[in-house]
């Protein structure tokens, strides 16, 4: 059974910074598109920022561009996303989650894409 638990969220000021975690068990993923999104209060979810499953290649929303950065570490089985220059509007709960299919960059912004999901992480960033 595939597990993502996403760590590392809590509450700062605008312009800190906040590194994500998302740990990986029960299946090996090291070939498997992850990826970020976040859900705000009274809002859809959306994309964040994904890693290729090669892991050379990454994608990110345009709201995020240049302050965020996912990496992923297969010997640990984690995925990061990187937060500086965080601003109020980032606030939100969090999740990590894992493309079923290896070798396969397509759609990445797509949540139908995305088999497995953490349970979220909450991020708040006070103004």
């Amino acid at each position: 059974q595939v597990q993502l638990v996403e760590s590392g969220g809590g509450l700062v000021q605008a312009g800190g910074s906040l590194r994500l975690s998302c740990a990986i068990s029960g299946r090996t993923l090291t070939n498997n598109v992850m990826g970020w999104f976040c859900q705000a209060p009274g809002k859809e979810r959306d994309f964040v920022a994904a890693i290729g499953w090669s892991g050379s290649t990454t994608y990110y929303a345009d709201s995020v561009k240049g302050r965020f950065t996912i990496s992923r570490d297969n010997a640990k089985n984690t995925v990061y996303l990187q937060m500086i220059s965080l601003k109020p509007e980032d606030t939100a709960v969090y999740y990590c989650a894992a493309d079923g299919h290896s070798y396969t960059n397509s759609n990445y912004r797509w949540e139908k894409k995305y088999e497995y999901w953490g349970q979220g992480t909450q991020v708040t960033v006070s103004s």
